[in-house]
């Protein structure tokens, strides 16, 4: 029996598979409604209210369209038997995300690709379940497409490279709720001229400037929306919360245990799978509002402020010329007045390479885009498009220094700073945003 899905992005989302259908029916995947796709980003851009759950749908959407193509008009190149693999591993790729996953990661020291992975693979879940109803090594081969170790390059790429399922619907889903125009980029014509090949996924010639499109598009979402400063303070105030709400634990776990139960095994660096499972983004809201009243002046404060959008501001500074201890003298003022800047400042970074060919001594090569000539010939896109060699091998973004918004108000931290920008002995720390 099919299901239909409504997608404001992709319009009807068809599901006509049975292994599929039950795969979204799991509790896993289910759990995905309860995880927002942007976390923090809400409190920019306060439509972004969308759910991992439809990101996956979206992705699962694509890959098929694309499995569907291939196997139409590529037969000897594409081999049938991978659309089934490719469709579940696009649908569960980010199944294992956690509530906040990514600050509640770098605090807890959880992953949630492993998380994916141990989803898939054990026996105790029900997405596992559904995936050995089509073989035995059926849940192996899915994990495996999702860590990059699958056989067929085809495959992996189709689900993580440069240009794939899972960024061609988050750039589009994020910009459409968002309400930035950066993201849009023509899908249609991209999965057009998509092409097996024999070691992987290429795009032909005349469909050159649609992939240089969605390249500068992904471009633009990182630097204006990804990267916001007002969502990172928000990142910030997170982070700085749970730090201090696992401090609390070891003086007082009763409280824990009775007014957030769900998140004592990580307070305990003893949880399971069944643990990480619980906790979603209500969840953890939930705590935050009880956390408002809690007696410590320091939970309750950022709670409160992290309940009510009480932004940290922020200066940002080049990493590469400012060292992080030049910026003890504003850490040290800040705790002159009142403020502990073990939680009432923070550094943020967040950096990204548009694009880059493959390079192999890289810590993390990418694969390169190719463009499929006329004659044949396969090139890497940099080499063809004077536009994405503008962007190949170049970092973009900051890390910027938060602090509270009252510190702007104090003489001796102002003095500091002159028409917006904090001067140190090497240099200048760029321009206070909200």
């Amino acid at each position: 029996m099919e299901k239909v899905f409504r997608d404001p992005v992709h319009n009807y989302i068809n599901v006509n598979s049975p292994i599929i259908s039950a795969l979204i029916d799991t509790a896993e995947f289910q759990r995905l409604r309860r995880i927002k796709q942007l976390g923090t980003s809400s409190f920019t851009f306060h439509g972004a209210e969308h759910t991992r759950f439809s990101h996956c749908l979206g992705v699962y959407h694509i890959a098929k369209k694309i499995t569907d193509y291939f196997s139409m008009n590529f037969p000897l190149e594409w081999n049938p038997d991978e659309n089934l693999l490719t469709q579940c591993a696009a649908l569960l790729h980010d199944v294992g995300h956690g509530a906040y996953s990514h600050t509640f990661e770098g605090l807890f020291g959880t992953d949630h690709e492993a998380v994916t992975r141990e989803i898939i693979t054990s026996e105790e879940t029900e997405v596992n379940a559904i995936l050995r109803q089509v073989s035995p090594d059926f849940p192996e081969k899915v994990a495996s497409v999702i860590s990059h170790e699958y056989a067929n390059p085809q495959v992996v790429q189709l689900i993580s490279s440069q240009i794939d399922a899972d960024r061609m619907d988050y750039l589009l889903r994020d910009a459409y709720y968002t309400g930035a125009v950066y993201g849009q980029f023509d899908l249609t014509r991209i999965l057009r001229v998509m092409v097996p090949t024999e070691n992987g996924i290429a795009f032909k010639y005349s469909g050159m400037h649609a992939v240089e499109d969605y390249i500068v598009s992904r471009y633009q979402m990182y630097m204006q929306v990804y990267f916001h400063a007002a969502s990172r303070s928000m990142e910030v105030l997170l982070q700085k919360m749970l730090a201090r709400a696992k401090f609390l634990y070891a003086q007082c776990p009763d409280y824990f245990a009775t007014s957030s139960p769900c998140l004592v095994p990580f307070f305990e660096k003893n949880h399971n799978l069944k643990n990480y499972l619980r906790l979603d983004d209500g969840v953890m809201n939930t705590y935050f509002q009880t956390w408002m009243e809690h007696e410590d002046k320091i939970l309750s404060d950022l709670a409160t402020a992290y309940i009510n959008r009480h932004l940290l501001k922020s200066i940002k500074f080049d990493r590469n010329s400012i060292k992080e201890n030049e910026l003890d003298v504003l850490s040290q003022l800040v705790n002159e007045a009142g403020f502990d800047p073990a939680y009432y400042t923070g550094i943020h970074s967040n950096y990204d390479l548009p694009y880059d060919f493959y390079r192999p001594s890289s810590s993390k090569p990418r694969t390169q885009i190719e463009i499929l000539q006329k004659d044949g010939e396969l090139t890497e896109l940099s080499m063809l498009s004077p536009l994405i060699q503008s962007l190949t091998g170049t970092i973009h973004g900051n890390s910027r220094f938060y602090f509270p918004k009252v510190m702007l108000e104090n003489p001796e931290f102002t003095k500091h700073i002159k028409n917006d920008t904090f001067v140190s002995t090497n240099g200048v720390i760029s321009t206070i945003l909200d």
